[in-house]
């Protein structure tokens, strides 16, 4: 089950409480300030690894091709239209840049896509956490009739199956199993393959001892990062995506977010959140707190892509969550420090693969 509110909010406040008392501390007895600053966001964020491990799906070279292949596969859509790539694009960051995703017959989804980069390292997937890693996430969309709008799972196979190289390329990358092109496998590899893309950045060589890979204003607005609450529910190493939190702790989302929303947005005025999963109280307007990495480029911000500007939607966060209203010295240095959060896409997840041709027995698409 993902990870719920209150114990990861909690625990995290009162390490920020208990590093601001010790950078007091520090500071009296003669420590430099950015030496306690580095150590208080060791202890609260980490640097990325090198790959999004599972040992229940091993990360093998053969996994992640056949992976890559059906991450950028249109056949696995019923128009031949839409792939993973076509709301989770590699080359924009992971993301589309639209306000909600756009699926099969145009439709247009109720939700803003978000970011597949380190989203393995997440403890859950989607805005209300419903899938509990990117394995399960990757089996969703493809069977979402307003997303890539395959029938069934035994459609997906009997495309996929009317393809010799796949079935070639399945066997390789389970090799030890007697039937390997089967749904869950599909999911499994996409998965593999979404497990190496991993995106380091300058945060990741301060947090690993570099005090020069941060500048002076982007350190500042780090320190107002931590000092206001931020690190709260940002934090990690995905700085953020390791929690469900209510989205309008102080004021009500939609109340701040609405002036934002036109006539010609295709936006809900108000979305229930996790409620629409368990139906239970408790998770009304509980969403998957977001990853912050690379948030200078996952544009449009908040679960229904309202918001463009990323000042816009600092303040908002500060003014919903938080309850405070951010000068503009604030919203500088926290821009500044979201710079350094911007990290470098694996080279090879940007090649193109060559897929495979259909035969005369693939199943043609159907718009």
């Amino acid at each position: 089950m993902p990870a719920r509110r209150s114990p990861t909010l909690i625990v995290t406040l009162l390490t920020i409480v208990t590093l601001t008392v010790a950078a007091n501390a520090a500071a009296q007895g003669g420590d430099s300030q950015g030496d306690q600053l580095m150590r208080t966001a060791q202890a609260l964020f980490a640097p990325l690894p090198d790959l999004a491990e599972n040992a229940a799906n091993p990360v093998t070279d053969a996994k992640v091709e056949l992976g890559k292949m059906l991450y950028y596969e249109p056949r696995l859509s019923l128009s031949g239209v839409f792939s993973c790539n076509s709301c989770h694009n590699i080359a924009t960051y992971g993301v589309d840049n639209l306000e909600t995703a756009t699926g099969h017959g145009w439709a247009q989804g109720p939700r803003n896509s978000p970011t597949v980069m380190n989203a393995a390292l997440q403890a859950s997937q989607f805005w209300d956490g419903r899938a509990k890693d990117v394995e399960e996430q990757a089996g969703g969309p493809i069977l979402n009739p307003i997303e890539m709008g395959i029938p069934s799972q035994e459609f997906a196979i009997e495309r996929l199956s009317s393809i010799p190289q796949y079935a070639e390329l399945f066997a390789m990358a389970f090799p030890d199993e007697a039937e390997p092109l089967v749904y869950a496998n599909v999911a499994n590899a996409i998965g593999a393959f979404e497990r190496t893309l991993v995106t380091p950045a300058r945060f990741d060589t301060y947090l690993g001892g570099d005090q020069s890979a941060l500048s002076d204003l982007e350190k500042t607005g780090l320190q107002t990062f931590i000092s206001y609450g931020c690190a709260g529910c940002h934090s990690g190493a995905t700085v953020g995506g390791n929690s469900l939190q209510r989205f309008g702790v102080v004021e009500s989302y939609w109340e701040a977010t609405r002036e934002f929303v036109t006539i010609d947005t295709p936006t809900m005025g108000m979305d229930v959140g996790r409620f629409a999963v368990t139906h239970e109280t408790q998770d009304l307007y509980i969403f998957k707190v977001p990853t912050l990495r690379n948030i200078t480029r996952t544009y449009p911000y908040f679960h229904d892509g309202s918001v463009w500007d990323l000042r816009d939607a600092t303040q908002i966060m500060a003014r919903v969550q938080l309850g405070r209203e951010l000068t503009e010295e604030d919203l500088d240095a926290l821009m500044a420090f979201y710079d350094t959060l911007e990290g470098e896409i694996p080279a090879y997840a940007l090649q193109l693969p060559v897929l495979p041709a259909s035969t005369t027995g693939t199943p043609k698409p159907q718009h």
